[in-house]
């Protein structure tokens, strides 16, 4: 990700949707969209959302992990990664 964001009001992005929706899929760097002077969107290419997603979906079950250590509760060692590798697997698919 470059240092300076890139900004565009919501007026740029009516008249220049088709460049704007190029130039973020091509460079995979955010969007910031502003409406009356204040951030209101954000754009990302369709790869780095399905990325953040992903990313997500690992911490969520990061987390689940944690509470079910807390609670004494969980799955066995081998069991999970097992489970761990299928969902690599199929996230490089």
């Amino acid at each position: 990700m470059s240092n300076t964001p890139k900004i565009i009001p919501i007026s740029d992005l009516r008249q220049n949707a088709s460049d704007v929706v190029k130039g973020v899929s091509a460079s995979k760097e955010p969007v910031f969209i502003t409406q009356r002077g204040r951030a209101a969107a954000v754009m990302v290419s369709m790869q780095v959302y399905e990325e953040s997603q992903h990313e997500l979906e690992i911490l969520r079950l990061l987390a689940r992990g944690e509470k079910e250590i807390e609670a004494g509760t969980g799955y066995d060692l081998d069991d999970v990664l097992r489970e761990a590798d299928r969902f690599l697997e199929a996230a490089k698919s």
